[in-house]
């Protein structure tokens, strides 16, 4: 497709008034959302940031302030989104053969149907605590969109609301390390997939509608299973991916390479921040590697540290970074300088990423122990340790005062997840 067509293509889209900077996240039209949903990996505004006016419990367990509970069927590591009233998310089921979307409804936790996305062909390997649903799914308010790895390559779906398929596009083979689970991003006509590997992979846009494919920019030889992320920087939006030794900024309508940098480590899962003045990525193999990179001028490194920040996202907040170490360190740091605010002990691992809801930092462990804590740059406070289930992996998402989390009970040698809706049910 031609630039020209593509720019065209693009202002039809947007020809609907946009709700744009701190309502929601740059290319959503304002007529498909609420911005108190969560359609996508991260939130609204891509950033791990809940609407301002939310006020969730800040204390619950599986007894106290459950609006509902829902068996899940099958393993998953990727998070639910929240769309008007519906709750979905992706999962695998061992047992089937299946890779699926699964719907609940959000007042009561019925669930209202399945999508199966694959059948057969699973495959297996990877890091002990991959899973074959580790993507969140997107959506753009007529359809849900979420990537798989099956059969040896990636996979982008798109399912309608009411639970039919309807396309799929190959992204490209892939050659398994430690997995897969790069979330699906959303961008005025497009959704953007990427899918790193050593043996060479590529960040594709493609039609939302059809599936077909719009560009491909080729990515290097070498692991890494970061996220593509859209942000507002430097006078426009800008595609992110961190990892593969560098920091890459593509035109999120074209794949054009805006700037591309040294300022990453090879392995990152972390989905790169921004502030509109730095990109904020880390990783963790072969190095500790936290690192803020200018979004102007020669796109230097403005400051770096060995930082093991490896799963677990970054989150930004008025001049003020935050993050959540691997090994349960909750740290802060002055976006500009690098400068360290503090650090708090939480305790047990991390995999999942915080979030940000009204003053408050929602933190939950692999043991399945959610610490909340201040954002503030001040000094660490801790104001409260609530427990949920028996392992997490999942982001927990906020939407409406209402807190999902997806968890896992022991039953003997046996995993049951379960989505929780934790809040007051909503009217």
């Amino acid at each position: 497709m031609t630039r020209c067509l593509l720019l065209c293509l693009a202002a039809s889209w947007w020809s609907i008034p946009a709700l744009r900077g701190a309502d929601l996240a740059p290319g959503l039209e304002a007529e498909r959302f609420s911005p108190d949903d969560w359609p996508w990996w991260r939130g609204p505004r891509r950033d791990g940031i809940a609407d301002a006016g939310q006020q969730p419990p800040l204390a619950w367990s599986a007894t106290e302030n459950v609006a509902w509970q829902a068996a899940t069927p099958g393993r998953g590591h990727g998070s639910p989104i929240v769309v008007g009233d519906q709750v979905i998310l992706a999962t695998s089921e061992s047992a089937r053969g299946t890779q699926s979307l699964v719907c609940y409804a959000r007042r009561d936790g019925r669930r209202l149907w399945e999508a199966v996305c694959h059948s057969g062909g699973l495959d297996v390997g990877g890091h002990a605590k991959s899973s074959l649903a580790a993507a969140t799914p997107a959506c753009d308010g007529e359809r849900i969109f979420i990537n798989f790895l099956h059969a040896g390559a990636v996979h982008a779906t798109a399912v309608s609301r009411d639970g039919r398929v309807e396309w799929q596009t190959k992204v490209g083979d892939y050659a398994v390390h430690q997995g897969f689970g790069a979330s699906p991003a959303v961008y005025g006509p497009l959704v953007i997939v990427a899918a790193d590997h050593q043996e060479g992979g590529a960040v594709v846009g493609l039609d939302r509608q059809t599936g077909r494919e719009v560009w491909r920019h080729a990515r290097p030889k070498l692991p890494n299973y970061a996220s593509p992320v859209v942000h507002r920087a430097d006078g426009r939006d800008q595609l992110l991916l961190a990892g593969c030794d560098r920091v890459a900024s593509l035109d999120p309508l074209t794949g054009a390479v805006l700037w591309e940098v040294p300022g990453a480590t090879t392995e990152c899962v972390t989905t790169a921040v921004c502030d509109g003045r730095v990109v904020l990525t880390s990783g963790g193999f072969p190095r500790n590697h936290l690192a803020a990179v200018r979004v102007d001028g020669d796109h230097a490194v403005a400051w770096e540290n060995a930082t093991r920040i490896y799963v677990p996202s970054l989150l930004m907040h008025a001049g003020y970074v935050y993050g959540v170490t691997d090994a349960g360190v909750a740290m802060c740091w002055q976006a500009e300088t690098g400068r360290e605010q503090w650090k708090g002990r939480l305790g047990g691992v991390f995999s999942a990423s915080p979030v940000k809801v009204g003053p408050y930092l929602f933190a939950v462990n692999e043991e399945g122990t959610t610490f909340v804590f201040r954002a503030a740059p001040e000094a660490f406070e801790l104001v409260g340790r609530n427990q949920l289930g028996d392992l997490t992996m999942a982001t927990p998402v906020f939407s409406r005062g209402q807190a999902f989390f997806r968890v896992a009970h022991r039953e003997g040698e046996v995993l049951q997840e379960t989505l929780y809706c934790i809040g007051r049910p909503p009217r």
